[in-house]
């Protein structure tokens, strides 16, 4: 192996919240350096879970997987994380180590935006605009900033009392398309590539990234690559294993079918799961949708089986480009992912 990748550990809702506090210090015991929170379902809200894992962790960094930007204004999400950042510091064991927070945005995505009202409209234009206005509050300048959605009039983070210093906090965009993969690598100083998505597609997504950076004047290297990971591991039950994945692709495969052509998954799946699957989607048609799918379709797509098998797998999205596996844990008990990562890598 080349350089040693980093290990990060993805949540949704799929665990009761203090089973998470726990993993989260589990796995920085382990060697793990990072969580990143998802906030793109109507579950569970990314910031208050990032404050409760600095709290209950020294060292691990944690981001947001993806904040989508139509849901606050520049000015509160940099709030928001400049508070963030003065939590990591002050429970980080050196308060003077880079940021342990990162800033993941993202577009959101369709069915539940238009039925809150939200229309993403030129959604590449409003990213680079949230992204370079949040970037510059985080200078704690005073900023002002006319755009075509971002609309700032000598703004600046009112910290009176607190840590003035500049929040170095790095900005990801989680992008999927080609134009937005290609928009981050010329902006930001990472990218979250998404999950349930096969190896060749992470190819040309970091492809993409690198065609962005160029046109910055940097190189791929500078930009993270963090990857979203399903991992869905049971060296008692691989059988088991495999039908929680069928699940979860079942889920993509009727809500997000874009991500699903993207890495070339056959046309008429799609149309056979949207058949007897919609959002929101009861238990019965989540077990229906995943008969349905082939075994090979979801070894395509994630990690899945025994612990030698995820391993594998999850190796050819590091060679395909990927810095940080994002681990998404699909069992019941994450320990075994932990542990499975940090033997194998030697990460504690």
């Amino acid at each position: 192996m080349a350089t040693q990748p980093r290990f990060a550990l993805y949540m949704q809702d799929k665990h009761p919240l203090g089973y998470e506090l726990e993993i989260a210090q589990y796995a920085e015991s382990r060697g793990f350096s990072e969580i990143w929170q998802a906030d793109t379902r109507l579950a569970r809200d990314c910031i208050v879970m990032m404050s409760a894992f600095l709290t209950r962790t020294q060292r691990l960094r944690v981001g947001s997987g993806v904040l989508p930007i139509w849901t606050r204004n520049p000015a509160v999400i940099a709030a928001s994380w400049s508070t963030l950042w003065e939590l990591g510091q002050q429970t980080s064991n050196d308060p003077d180590a880079p940021s342990r927070v990162m800033l993941g945005l993202g577009a959101w995505w369709e069915p539940i935006s238009s039925r809150v009202g939200v229309r993403r409209v030129k959604p590449l234009q409003a990213m680079r605009e949230y992204v370079e206005a949040c970037r510059q509050l985080f200078t704690m300048e005073e900023v002002t900033y006319q755009g075509e959605f971002v609309n700032l009039d000598r703004v600046r983070l009112d910290v009176v009392f607190g840590d003035l210093r500049p929040r170095e906090i790095p900005i990801y965009i989680g992008a999927t398309g080609d134009k937005m993969l290609e928009l981050t690598g010329e902006i930001c100083d990472g990218v979250v590539l998404n999950y349930v998505v096969s190896v060749d597609y992470i190819r040309r997504a970091v492809a993409l990234v690198a065609k962005g950076a160029a046109k910055a004047g940097k190189s791929l290297d500078e930009i993270d690559r963090p990857e979203l990971l399903v991992c869905s591991l049971s060296d008692q039950d691989p059988a088991a294993a495999m039908f929680e994945g069928k699940k979860l692709v079942a889920y993509y495969l009727a809500t997000e079918p874009h991500i699903m052509k993207a890495s070339n998954v056959p046309e008429d799946l799609i149309e056979r799961v949207q058949a007897v699957m919609g959002w929101p989607a009861t238990e019965a048609e989540y077990l229906a949708a995943a008969r349905i799918i082939p075994d090979d379709v979801v070894r395509s797509l994630m990690a899945v089986g025994n612990r030698e098998a995820c391993v594998a797998k999850v190796q050819e999205y590091i060679d395909a480009g990927v810095t940080c596996p994002i681990l998404y844990p699909m069992m019941d008990d994450i320990r075994p992912v932990v542990d499975a990562f940090a033997d194998a890598y030697k990460l504690d």
